[in-house]
């Protein structure tokens, strides 16, 4: 269940960064009731995924899920560059992720 929990944190991360931009800056009322509401259910999952999960495996996870999710939907929806070497990198935050899912308990 710790996996579930992360990968939600995971996910909740990306979203809060969206509405960090949208907030303009926290001068946006919605956008940033939202964001903060994002922030703290993400934390909040992160925390109970911390539960079974060793904390520097869960955080370093739950950042790389939110990096790379994140620069994937700056690439795709905000006209970010993504360029070859950017997506690589991004591509090697992903496989680090997975390594540490792996080592965790020897098992996928």
């Amino acid at each position: 269940m710790g996996w579930i929990y992360l990968l939600i944190a995971g996910g909740l991360e990306c979203l809060w960064a969206i509405g960090l931009k949208q907030s303009d800056g926290f001068s946006k009322l919605w956008p940033s009731v939202i964001t903060v509401l994002l922030i703290i259910a993400s934390l909040s999952m992160l925390s109970l995924a911390m539960r079974t999960i060793p904390m520097g495996t869960a955080y370093a996870v739950w950042a790389g899920i939110g990096t790379a999710s994140i620069a994937l939907v700056g690439i795709l929806f905000m006209q970010e560059p993504g360029g070859l070497m950017r997506l690589a990198c991004i591509g090697l935050i992903m496989v680090g992720v997975v390594g540490l899912k792996l080592v965790d308990g020897g098992h996928v």
